[in-house]
């Protein structure tokens, strides 16, 4: 039988324990939005239509399937570096900054380029962008609980560099 201490049910452990469901649920969420486009880039039949590009551009042509596909690997990379936060998402928790700071902000800053260019339809986007700002939102409110937990209790152990 398990007998609870006082101590077990600290509000430093209690927000702990609130930072790391949110954090998971911060690199789960973003590692499944990853691997589904990877699948969508390395096939590019299956994602180019998802876009509606303007009038003129030729998706059939060698050079988008190129570019999708050489973004694939990355999305898949950066699906395992999310995976990989996972597995201590305490400690790794700076992996959602860099998620949000150069990869989705990056990715709304080309699709505005190209939006701004005439390459592609701003509608089409909408929903690309809905989900660029809700993961944005969501990790950035993990990062906000995680910074209130480590601040309140005992501070978090770092691996070692290797």
């Amino acid at each position: 039988m398990v007998v609870a201490t006082p101590s077990s049910f600290s509000p430093a452990a209690d927000s702990r324990a609130q930072a790391v469901r949110w954090l998971r649920r911060s690199y789960r969420a973003g590692a499944l939005v990853d691997a589904l486009a990877a699948v969508g880039m390395a096939v590019p039949k299956l994602y180019g239509p998802t876009l509606r590009f303007e009038p003129g551009f030729r998706r059939s042509r060698p050079e988008f399937a190129y570019a999708m596909r050489t973004g694939a690997p990355l999305m898949l990379g950066w699906s395992a570096l999310l995976l990989w936060a996972d597995r201590r998402p305490l400690e790794r928790r700076g992996v959602l900054a860099i998620t949000v700071a150069p990869v989705i902000a990056g990715l709304a800053a080309n699709d505005t380029q190209a939006v701004r260019a005439g390459h592609l339809s701003g509608s089409s986007l909408a929903p690309v962008r809905l989900l660029q700002l809700a993961l944005a939102g969501m990790f950035g409110y993990s990062a906000f609980k995680a910074r209130v937990a480590t601040r309140e209790g005992s501070p978090i152990r770092r691996a070692p560099c290797a």
